[in-house]
């Protein structure tokens, strides 16, 4: 059954109509959920219409425990109504809030490098689910928000779990987050990453939400990205490169491709030759990631001088490219560790 976060508008108003309420109580109720407030605060309310609710499902999230950074990032571990534990991150920009959901509970990928696949996938997140996390980090921060207006002004759908694997949660979960009567994120303010499904990239390629589909490639060669991601074995570089051309012929939206250099496995001047010649031609822009890994993952991060080696080819290559910050490393802030942290 439908939790009340994972109602529009138009699923809420039908819920007050079978509750004998007047239909504008649904704004009411779906505004002051998406604030992140509770039913007993929804002081508008007449109380016989607060106890109905409080006795319907909720898919809400609670906050667990909040650790937060020296660099001001915040990473929140929630409690799911069914006891299930995932996890968010808040990130304070001049420009505004962005907060990075989860959209599963665990991952079912295998990713080598991220902490988000152990112990495998629990289950899907619902949309409400999704939103509920804006809610509780938009209520959270609310009082200190960026530049006024709402703490929550972008959202990053690359917390745990492959959003793409999710797919109808993960498209209403969008939409829900662009009513205005809402939380008002508009799909351009919302990143989605994926280890690239291709069939799902080509579908969402069609659904006219115009998100920024931010591609996990990790590496230029075929046998190398197998070993680093599983589920890449099904699709080729060249596959997901054509779903990338695509996606942008539709919506007219750059991707943004991941990359970790890796030492000894992906980072030779041949790798970022080879990456730069597929992406020939494509409106897209390259994010350099430091290498965060899984403590079971054997894997060694590049020196920052030989990140810049990279970068450097690519650059010289043509290829627009950036080395991305890393955040909240003292709050192990990469996906999944907290939360892997905590199951054990």
């Amino acid at each position: 059954m439908n939790g009340l976060f994972d109602m529009d508008i138009s699923e809420m108003t039908a819920l007050m109509k079978e509750l004998g309420e007047a239909p504008y109580r649904a704004g009411q109720v779906f505004s002051k959920l998406q604030m992140g407030y509770s039913i007993d605060e929804m002081s508008e309310l007449p109380k016989a219409l607060r106890e109905k609710l409080k006795s319907l499902p909720l898919h809400g999230v609670r906050i667990e425990r909040k650790l937060i950074s020296r660099d001001g990032t915040i990473k929140y571990l929630f409690l799911l109504d069914d006891g299930n534990i995932i996890e968010s991150v808040y990130m304070n920009y001049k420009h505004g809030g962005t907060l990075c959901i989860s959209t599963q509970a665990g991952c079912r990928m295998g990713c080598v490098f991220c902490a988000s696949t152990i112990g495998g996938l629990s289950r899907n997140l619902t949309a409400g689910e999704m939103a509920a996390q804006c809610a509780a980090a938009e209520r959270d921060n609310a009082a200190e928000p960026a530049g006024g207006g709402r703490a929550v002004t972008n959202v990053v759908m690359m917390g745990c779990g492959e959003p793409l694997d999710n797919y109808e949660n993960a498209v209403k979960f969008i939409r829900l987050a662009g009513d205005p009567r809402g939380m008002g994120i508009s799909p351009r303010n919302i990143s989605l990453s994926t280890c690239a499904l291709v069939p799902q990239m080509k579908k969402l390629a069609e659904e006219g939400l115009p998100v920024t589909l931010c591609i996990s490639l990790h590496a230029a060669r075929d046998e190398i990205r197998k070993k680093l991601m599983p589920a890449a074995s099904a699709y080729s570089v060249r596959d997901i490169i054509d779903a990338a051309r695509l996606y942008v012929s539709r919506t007219g939206r750059r991707v943004i491709f991941e990359y970790a250099p890796i030492k000894g496995l992906n980072d030779s001047p041949e790798d970022a030759k080879m990456l730069a010649s597929h992406l020939k031609n494509l409106q897209c822009h390259v994010n350099l990631i430091y290498l965060n890994p899984a403590r079971e993952a054997a894997l060694e991060p590049l020196e920052h001088k030989d990140m810049k080696r990279f970068e450097a080819i690519l650059k010289a290559e043509g290829v627009s490219v950036t080395i991305r910050r890393s955040l909240g490393k003292d709050i192990q802030g990469a996906c999944g560790q907290l939360r892997s942290s905590r199951l054990e």
